[in-house]
């Protein structure tokens, strides 16, 4: 699906592509390619790359054509091992086209847009709009921590409410994963911002759209690194707890096979084809019984009082 925005003055879409308009392809169909490759004479290696959803982020120079790959945050709708991750966006600029392309639709493009028309300032030319995606992944990561961060507090709540598991642990391991990925991908937009800085035509009023970029790009980078760091600690704390209650488990089952070892010897020693003194007595059997039921009762005392059991 395509877009074109009137980015003059505000933001507002017009039926069919002009000069220095913003084109947005979301979810690329063939019909949309072939209106980048043929239309816009856009590189269709560069399409190929941005379908790549591990692509790094870079920038390149090719025959005019600027090229630019943003890592942003995601969320799946899916059921996934790694709900939250990163994806591309490509932004592709030559004189009078600028276009950006991103195989899955996402809210942060969505909120961007939304945004933008509240404003109802537009954009100075296609630079800026560059940095102003920058920003809005910045933004976006950010938000998206905060969401990772509620389900971390979840599960430390988890440590005192329930009985941990290993299911706890893999849903952990998920959220760690996340991190990952959104640190790797924090600083490769750090990096790339550092190179656009001198790539791109910067004005004065980019310059600050830039300096306000890189607080966010930091504070979510900080921010990211916080969130592993506890992440990694209640992991610990899972593990431990698990740990602890395994060995809890084994302990018992430990006490529980002393204790019914004593009956079992008593009755192995009476029941061997020895003579023991007992074999005419009536009394026999009672006085075994009676005897590896108090010692029986002995041992599981004495473990009660050591709280072995």
């Amino acid at each position: 699906m395509r877009t074109f925005w009137n980015i003059n003055k505000g933001l507002r879409t017009i039926e069919e592509w002009k000069p220095f308009c913003w084109t947005q392809v979301t979810c690329p169909s063939e019909d949309d390619e072939r209106f980048l490759c043929d239309e816009l004479h856009i590189p269709n290696y560069f399409l190929d790359d941005i379908r790549d959803k591990d692509e790094r982020s870079r920038y390149d120079y090719d025959e005019g054509w600027t090229l630019i790959i943003l890592r942003i945050p995601y969320v799946k709708e899916v059921q996934s091992r790694t709900p939250h991750t990163t994806i591309p966006l490509g932004i592709i600029l030559n004189g009078d086209v600028c276009v950006t392309v991103c195989n899955f639709e996402t809210n942060m493009m969505i909120d961007f847009v939304s945004y933008q028309q509240k404003r109802n300032r537009g954009f100075t030319d296609s630079v800026d709009l560059v940095f102003r995606l920058f920003l809005s992944s910045s933004v976006w990561y950010l938000k998206r921590l905060k969401q990772i961060s509620v389900l971390i507090e979840e599960s430390k709540r988890n440590l005192e409410d329930r009985t941990i598991d290993n299911e706890d642990l893999i849903s952990l391991s998920r959220l760690q994963d996340s991190l990952t990925y959104f640190i790797t991908s924090i600083r490769g937009n750090e990096t790339l911002l550092s190179k656009l800085k001198f790539k791109l035509p910067v004005d004065e009023l980019d310059a600050d759209l830039i300096e306000d970029v890189n607080i966010e790009m930091n504070q979510a980078r900080e921010t990211t690194n916080i969130y592993t760091n506890i992440l990694d600690s209640t992991m610990e704390t899972y593990a431990s707890i698990i740990n602890n209650n395994m060995s809890g488990v084994v302990k018992q089952m430990t006490s529980v096979s002393i204790i019914l070892m004593v009956p079992t010897l008593i009755a192995s020693i009476f029941g061997m084809n020895l003579i023991s003194g007992m074999e005419g007595s009536n009394w026999g059997m009672p006085l075994v019984v009676i005897g590896s039921v108090v010692v029986t009762g002995v041992f599981y005392a004495f473990f009660k009082h050591r709280e072995w059991i």
